[in-house]
């Protein structure tokens, strides 16, 4: 295992208090994640694993729920009131799809960032508190990452850029 990895694991497996998503319109079973040891949020009870987004020379990890049952995506993020900067949610989906999202009963303004089938940031769009209105990705995706709104802004990242979990 890589230093980089071991850490990633090491993080997954001592911080639990992921936060965040909206509700998925047409959520189909996903597939298991890959990737590193994780544990369980403990609000939610999702698995938390490290998601890595690669953005020129510079990568970020969110610590992310991952909503990967129709269950855990219809509920996503609903009614949850904070999240750390670098904590998210993924929305894995098998096979890629064109995939659409609102707010519906989700409190926390977020990033809702569609990843292509190679992995790669289709677009980020804007989730707003309690809107009812569908964002939509710009082609088939395989997830869809919350994180908070503005942070992908801040941290430069975009459409691109690689998504790895």
């Amino acid at each position: 295992m890589t230093d980089a990895r071991l850490i990633r694991t090491a993080i997954a497996a001592l911080l639990g208090t992921m936060i965040a998503a909206c509700t998925p319109q047409a959520a189909e079973q996903a597939p298991e994640p890959t990737g590193e040891a994780s544990s369980a949020h403990p609000e939610s009870g999702l698995e938390v694993v490290p998601v890595t987004v690669t953005s020129g020379e510079e990568t970020y990890t969110f610590l992310s729920e991952v909503a990967d049952t129709p269950e855990a995506q219809a509920r996503g993020l609903m009614f949850r009131t904070e999240m750390g900067p670098d904590e998210g949610m993924i929305f894995p989906y098998e096979p890629a799809q064109s995939l659409s999202f609102w707010m519906r009963n989700t409190v926390l303004p977020l990033d809702i960032i569609f990843i292509g089938p190679d992995g790669r940031i289709l677009n980020i769009a804007e989730g707003v508190p309690y809107n009812e209105e569908s964002v939509h990705s710009d082609g088939p995706a395989i997830a869809v990452l919350e994180l908070n709104r503005g942070r992908a802004q801040e941290l430069g990242i975009g459409p691109g850029d690689l998504v790895e979990w």
